[in-house]
């Protein structure tokens, strides 16, 4: 089968709830056409990065290299109903992530230092607290949905939480960032590509309605949370401007959950498949911090994100031209063989592991050490208190080439009774 063929799957996001085959998609490519240039239909071409070198090569020059306009592969016709929409910019609220240069390293300082490691240790205990909570749901039965019920939840409260969102909003938030990161769901299929452009900009007003009134909240009665810190923030001595702090609010809301739910979940499926991995973890909780770096190199719920070049540059031998749009495939990169020669293998062991679930260079995951912080308090209070647990049903993967992960892990199990 020529490469040419694999394309459509690339734009899909049917590809990635096909674990076997979207491995070996890539596998393909890595091998055979690292950076490949695709022409699927309906939508622009792409070149697909797929190596770890290629990835952070592109990374690492953020000025050759851009975020904006795009963050994700977008449908032509989508994304024509997107611009006509947002007066030309593509983006309905610019966030974190689509910013480039001096407004990226701005904004991303105003809560760097919250979210470096000796801040994330003070909020040990809320973490910790929402982990035991999980729990304790679990144990109020000896069945249930893992992807459903716990996993998605744990860190939305946690981050919603630290931002200061009334626990009753929560639903609503959970709903909305499933619809904005998982475009592809039973109702939006139905859909052609303009209604769904309508359709997302709809779920962003709704989720901004609700940041909206976070923010006059703290405006109104200030607190110890992050939304005041963000709420009385400055850059150059100016206030933020309301539109980036709605994208702020945005981006801390969405990507401060969705994808390390996405990691536990498939971290836990991951350990559930590999029952030897699982038990030596119970027999060394020293390797929690190695098992947590593989959890994340093996699900990487980032699934791609879209560079535009500002010049044109030679990469691996080919020629890329200004304005071209670069997809770089982490999960691709968090396999490849010259890094991970036994990559196929879920090991806790792995040191050391370069993975690139968090990305790479200026864009890294601004939220990375309170991700792991989590990954490793819920598993830590999990095989405290939770034992012989099975796969109880279908598994199912969520159909989204931008974050996605399990969206059906049906489980079984008991309670550990102390010997």
């Amino acid at each position: 089968m020529p490469l040419s063929e694999l394309d459509e799957e690339l734009a899909s996001h049917r590809l990635f709830a096909d674990e076997a085959r979207c491995r070996e998609v890539f596998a393909r490519l890595r091998a055979e056409d690292p950076v490949h240039l695709a022409h699927a239909k309906g939508y622009p071409p792409f070149w697909a990065v797929t190596k770890h070198a290629d990835v952070m090569e592109v990374e690492r020059q953020n000025d050759k290299f851009i975020n904006a306009p795009m963050t994700f592969l977008h449908e032509v016709e989508e994304w024509a109903q997107r611009l006509k929409d947002t007066n030309g910019t593509g983006m309905y609220v610019r966030n974190l992530i689509q910013m480039d240069g001096t407004d990226h390293r701005a904004m991303r300082g105003l809560t760097q230092a919250w979210f470096m490691p000796r801040n994330v240790k003070q909020l040990e205990e809320t973490v910790r607290t929402r982990a035991t909570e999980m729990v304790d749901l679990m144990l109020d039965t000896e069945r249930c949905d893992f992807a459903k019920s716990i996993s998605p939840w744990y860190p939305l409260r946690v981050i919603m939480s630290l931002l200061g969102m009334p626990e009753e909003r929560h639903p609503d938030l959970l709903i909305l960032t499933q619809k904005l990161l998982a475009p592809q769901d039973e109702q939006a299929k139905a859909m052609d590509p303009v209604a769904r452009a309508i359709a997302k900009k709809e779920v962003f007003g709704a989720f901004l309605g609700h940041m909206n009134a976070l923010i006059d909240a703290r405006r109104a009665k200030p607190e110890e949370d992050l939304a005041t810190l963000l709420v009385n923030a400055q850059v150059d001595g100016q206030p933020v401007a309301p539109s980036d702090l709605l994208g702020y609010f945005l981006v801390i809301s969405t990507a401060g959950h969705d994808t390390t739910a996405s990691a536990l979940a498939g971290g836990l499926l991951a350990l559930l498949r590999n029952p030897e991995q699982l038990e030596r973890l119970r027999r060394e909780p020293e390797l929690m911090a190695p098992a947590v770096e593989e959890i994340l190199r093996w699900t990487c719920p980032v699934r791609h994100f879209i560079r535009t070049a500002t010049e044109d540059y030679v990469l691996r031998d080919k020629q890329i031209k200004k304005g071209d749009q670069l997809m770089m495939c982490f999960p691709s990169a968090c396999f490849d063989e010259e890094l991970f020669p036994d990559g196929d293998q879920f090991r806790i062991d792995r040191t050391p592991n370069r993975h690139l679930a968090f990305g790479s260079g200026v864009h890294n995951c601004l939220g990375q050490h309170l991700a792991r912080f989590e990954l490793k308090a819920f598993l830590t209070e999990f095989l405290q208190r939770i034992d012989k647990v099975e796969i109880d049903g279908p598994v199912e993967m969520v159909a989204s080439n931008q974050v996605s992960g399990v969206k059906h892990l049906p489980l079984r199990y008991e309670a550990l009774v102390p010997v």
